[in-house]
């Protein structure tokens, strides 16, 4: 190995290690990350994790593209096991949710309250928009197959004409009131989930959170235009 790939791998390998130590922090402070107080946990001077994070808001931009990718490929992976699209669309909902239960703290950093003073650079949209995209391809297949039959009308009103132009980026022969669906769809799954995580649901729905999220599910999905 050279010289240059050694470096390279060092590098690689330091920088992983400062993730996993701030996704720590995370469990503990949220997100009111620390440099100082992470490189005191890898026995480093504050100045060398420099050296890899400039600040404190790329690592935690790093962090943002991580989680937004891992629950991307976990719903990517299940969504690849089922060629329905109405189960897809359920899939893909439990996908999301069991990733959340696992990376609670992950969860709450991109669905969370927003950092105070962080500002999302543009690397962070296309990781973020990963799973609403998967749903609208839910939608798309199932149109294009016939799955999909009844469609209203567009919205009326400012918001429709903003849903037309979303609208040309889900493709051509997706109407505007399916990208209207596919959004709430997606709110209601981040909502689902956020509502289970940070304890809405406790003193409620105690004993089968699972089933009561399918049921939500169903529903979002029925109210999109999927049918079993």
């Amino acid at each position: 190995m050279s010289a240059a790939n050694l470096r390279a791998r060092v590098r690689a390998e330091m920088t992983e290690e400062i993730k996993d130590v701030a996704r720590r922090h995370l469990a503990t402070d949220g997100a009111n990350l620390s440099l100082r107080a992470v490189a005191r946990d890898l026995g480093m001077a504050s100045s060398a994790v420099y050296r890899y994070f400039a600040s404190r808001d790329e690592l935690l931009t790093a962090l943002i593209i991580d989680a937004y990718d891992a629950v991307g490929d976990t719903a990517e992976r299940a969504a690849a096991t089922v060629a329905d699209p109405y189960q897809r669309w359920i899939t893909i909902g439990h996908a999301v949710r069991e990733w959340a239960l696992a990376s609670p703290h992950q969860w709450a950093l991109i669905y969370g309250s927003p950092v105070p003073g962080y500002q999302a650079p543009q690397d962070t949209i296309m990781p973020a928009t990963r799973v609403i995209m998967m749903l609208a391809g839910v939608v798309r297949d199932a149109l294009e197959s016939g799955r999909i039959t009844d469609v209203p009308e567009p919205p009326a009103g400012r918001f429709g004409e903003e849903l037309a132009v979303v609208a040309e980026h889900f493709g051509t022969a997706v109407p505007a009131h399916l990208v209207g669906t596919t959004m709430f769809g997606f709110i209601h799954l981040c909502g689902a989930v956020s509502a289970e995580l940070f304890g809405q649901l406790n003193n409620t729905i105690e004993d089968d959170r699972r089933g009561f999220f399918e049921w939500q599910a169903r529903l979002a999905a029925s109210l999109v235009g999927l049918s079993a």
